[in-house]
């Protein structure tokens, strides 16, 4: 099967991309607007950027009647957000915030999720979060210019909280005890707790020129 994306709706092409593109990790962003509202949603559309400097995007699409969200909103507002990572336990609290709620509904209290202080910067971060990311944003761009269907950001990490009991003996962070639910397509979660994972390290050299 081929598909022309060119004779495709955006709504197919969405489906067979976000079916396919996986598995996607799922970000939780807090915000605040500026008058300092909380506001809690996830976002699928999120990845690392690069480590140097630290940075991580995500991508809001715009809602059906192309307005912006609220998290754009108040990152535009602001220039903060935090990124909360969302483990198993935590993936109906998680599902309940992905619901449109009227702007100045905290998610934290509807969804009935703890917050914690961050240290960097303004927003809130998922206390029960194994792992969260305090971030400023250095792009606030809409894509495409011509007709925005989404907002990309990239945010600078300027901290993150790291729960000591998701690392392994080695100090490092462990997959199975970090436990975090990935998205796929449609109904369709993963977990990072399980059996099917695997180690495969670096060829022989992998990091020398070859002929």
């Amino acid at each position: 099967m081929i598909i022309d994306m060119a004779e495709t709706g955006a709504s197919r092409a969405y489906q067979w991309l976000a079916s396919t593109v996986t598995p996607r990790p799922v970000a939780w962003v807090s915000t605040l607007s500026h008058s300092g509202e909380g506001n809690l949603a996830p976002f699928s559309f999120f990845q690392v950027i690069t480590g140097d400097p630290p940075t991580v995007m995500i991508s809001p699409l715009h809602r059906g009647d192309g307005g912006l969200k609220d998290t754009v909103l108040n990152i535009q507002a602001t220039g903060e957000f935090v990124i909360s990572l969302v483990p198993f336990s935590l993936v109906d609290a998680m599902n309940e915030c992905s619901a449109s709620y009227p702007h100045g509904v905290s998610e934290f209290e509807r969804a009935g999720v703890a917050p914690a202080a961050s240290t960097r910067v303004k927003p809130p971060r998922v206390a029960a979060s194994p792992v969260s990311l305090e971030c400023t944003a250095v792009q606030c761009q809409p894509y495409p210019a011509d007709r925005p269907s989404c907002h990309v950001i990239l945010g600078r990490v300027l901290a993150m909280h790291i729960d000591d009991a998701v690392l392994g003996a080695d100090g490092r962070v462990d997959p199975v005890r970090l436990d975090l639910v990935s998205r796929m397509g449609g109904d369709w979660y993963g977990r990072t707790a399980s059996d099917a994972n695997f180690t495969l390290g670096r060829p022989q050299g992998w990091d020398q020129p070859r002929r």
